[in-house]
Order: C-alpha cells, then structure tokens, then sequence
C-alpha cells in the first residue's frame, strides 16, 4: 500500500527535494496534498508531474489567479489551512512541514491531528511554538522527526529522545563564507558575498544566518528544546568542511558522530524512506575530510552573536519569538542594502536588550494568535531601527 504524504511549501528547496527523492520511489507514495504561497507555476507543474488533487495557495492575488486558471476540475483549489478537514477523511502517513519562517507555524500545529508522522524543517516553528506542538504531538498520537540536519543526525544517534546518558552534544557550524575575514574587512562585505555559503546551496536568508553565525544559536535553541536538555549540554564548533554533524559523548564515556554529504536529500530520505527497502545514492565516505576535520571552538570576538546564548531562558519563552523576528528584520534589511552586515549583530543586541523585550523571558506562548502579534510588533520596532 502506497504511504500517503502533504507537504508544506512544496515550492520551496526542502519541498522541491522532498519530491525528488518521492520520484525515485513513486511507487511507494500518494501525495494527497501541496502547497506554495504565491509560485503557482511550479506548483502546478507538481502537480501534474506527481497528480496531486489538493493544492493550498496562502496568497489571495494567487489563489484567485490559479482559481481562474486551472481547467482539471478534479484539481481542488483552497486559499488557507482550515481547508485541511476538508482534504483528509483520515490520517495520512507523513507530513514534511517545509513553510520558512513563522508563517510554517499554523498549518503545522493545524495538519498534526491529520499526520501519523510529522518532519519538521523550519528552525522558526520549533523554537517559537515547541510548547504548543508538543501538545498538538501528544493529544494526537503523532511521532516527530526533526530534518534540519544537525537535530537529525543528534536524533539518528541518539535513536530518538533517549537523553538520560548524554553528557555533551556538539553541533557543527562551517563559520560561514567570512570565516578568515578580519573585522575590517567585514565592514565591506555585501549581500551578494553574504549569500555564498561555501558548502551548502541554501536560501539567501539562512546563508547571512551561516554568515553571523546566529544560525547556529537558533539551532542550540531548537536542540535544547527538542531534547528537553539546558544549554549547557550543548557546545559549537567550527567544522569548515560540513561533513561531521554533531558528536553525542555519553556518561560511559564513549561518543558517537554523523557524517554525511552536503545535502539535505540524506536527513529527508531517512525520514520517509527510511523503513523502505529503498536506497540513495551517495558519494563515496570522504576519507580526506576525515583525516582532517579542522574542528575548533569559535571565537566570540568574530561572532559576536554567540553571546546571546547566555540570553536566553532555559525554559520556552516569548522572548525567542523576539529573537526571531528581530533576526529577520535585519537580515531582511542588509538584503535590501538598508544597513550593513556588522549592524545585524549590533542593532539585534541593541534590541534584545531593550526593557519592553527583556520582559518576555518570563512569558511563556499561549496561542498561535499571541505569537504572530509579537511577530509583527518586533518586525516593526526593529524596522523603525534600521530607518534612524
């Protein structure tokens, strides 16, 4: 029987990835649902390529486009994520949830109740709403894989969330394409170099994220909230090569370590094909790599953001969701040529630190609705800091 599968931002690199590898085992799925924003002609031509009758279109301009121009009317076309009652009659096996930023939050805490399985690839949604999931995950009986990489490997290795025995997790950052720049030569630096990122092929978002490092503080986040273990299990090194993931050292005193390719089809095969007969095809293992893996700790001074870990709340707070929307902000602003790549750190240090933010540590998410409306206060705060 064929294993059914939604995913979420299907037009998007993990979704586009998703469907490749499903293509390479197409008789083992049924996709029963995609969805974009507003790139309408790739999602049909997924559409098409892989006969999928339920589309979602969360832009009104669009939905009432493609509405006008879809002929299939076997094709069911729905403008928002309430639309899920009405597209499963029962539980489907899988969900990649692949939406960036806060905007992946509702329909993934709205699909869980439809999913026996949910893969997670949004930093955002999990550091954000993981109080709020978890319970989604709970009261409906639904497993969860987290497929960002390094949270997969510590995952794989671990065999789940079987942290009793874990002394230290170290989670691997490649120091971005500015690794050996000086602090002058930062000053220089613009989005078009920001956005090279020497290893992996990602998002111009994420890349400047690589690029401060502050990538790798949403990543202690998300790690220290899925695994429910406080920051001081966690450290980062410095792997240039982004070929070793994360290293587990347990209290028996060994430890375990991931390696693999540069390439999110690994952690994505893994959670829906891997209790398959299936198989992907890989590079050889990189004994060169190996041989010489180039770990070391971070310097602080050159990645000023790391500081900001020592800010955070051992317990879920709304101030991560000022974290977030502060972060996005600004990168979102030194895209745009609005302020230089030295000011992110500066102006979200600034920020974070402001008295009305500080005092969200101490309040805990309630509902989807109080996180959006912190989302776009923080945005506009810090919109109107990049304006002075």
């Amino acid at each position: 029987m064929k294993k059914k599968i939604a995913i979420l931002g299907s037009t998007g690199s993990i979704g586009k990835i998703t469907l490749s590898i499903i293509k390479q085992n197409k008789n083992n799925f049924e996709i029963k649902l995609l969805s974009t924003n507003k790139n309408i002609k790739v999602l049909m031509r997924q559409a098409r390529n892989f006969n999928v009758k339920n589309l979602i279109v969360t832009s009104k301009k669009y939905y009432q486009i493609l509405k006008k121009k879809n002929r299939n009317k076997n094709v069911k076309i729905y403008n928002n994520f309430s639309s899920f009652n009405k597209i499963f009659n029962s539980k489907i096996d899988y969900v990649m949830s692949s939406i960036t930023g806060i905007a992946g939050l509702e329909p993934t805490l709205k699909i869980i109740k439809h999913t026996k399985s949910i893969g997670i690839a949004n930093k955002e949604t999990i550091i954000c709403g993981w109080n709020l999931i978890k319970k989604k995950l709970e009261n409906s009986n639904t497993s969860f894989v987290p497929i960002d990489s390094e949270h997969f490997s510590i995952y794989s290795l671990n065999n789940g969330f079987d942290t009793s025995q874990i002394e230290k997790i170290f989670i691997t950052a490649s120091g971005g394409p500015f690794l050996k720049l000086t602090k002058k030569k930062l000053n220089m630096v613009n989005p078009s170099k920001a956005v090279q990122h020497p290893n992996w092929k990602m998002g111009k978002k994420i890349s400047v994220d690589s690029a401060t490092l502050m990538n790798k503080v949403f990543e202690i986040i998300e790690a220290q909230r899925i695994f429910n273990l406080k920051k001081k299990f966690f450290e980062i090194l410095i792997h240039p090569k982004s070929y070793l993931h994360s290293i587990i050292k347990y209290k028996n005193g060994t430890s375990k370590l991931l390696i693999h390719d540069t390439t999110m089809k690994i952690p994505i095969f893994n959670y829906i094909c891997g209790d398959s007969k299936g198989k992907l095809n890989t590079d050889k293992i990189n004994f060169n790599v190996l041989n010489n893996l180039e770990l070391t700790k971070p310097i602080k001074k050159q990645f000023p953001l790391l500081k900001i870990l020592s800010k955070i709340p051992e317990n879920i707070s709304l101030f991560e969701t000022v974290l977030i929307s502060a972060n996005d902000e600004l990168v979102e602003n030194f895209l745009n040529g609005n302020i230089k790549f030295n000011q992110i750190q500066k102006k979200l240090i600034k920020i974070i630190n402001l008295k009305e933010f500080k005092n969200f540590k101490y309040k805990k998410p309630k509902n989807l609705d109080q996180i959006i409306k912190l989302n776009k206060y923080v945005r506009l705060k810090t919109l109107n800091q990049c304006i002075v």
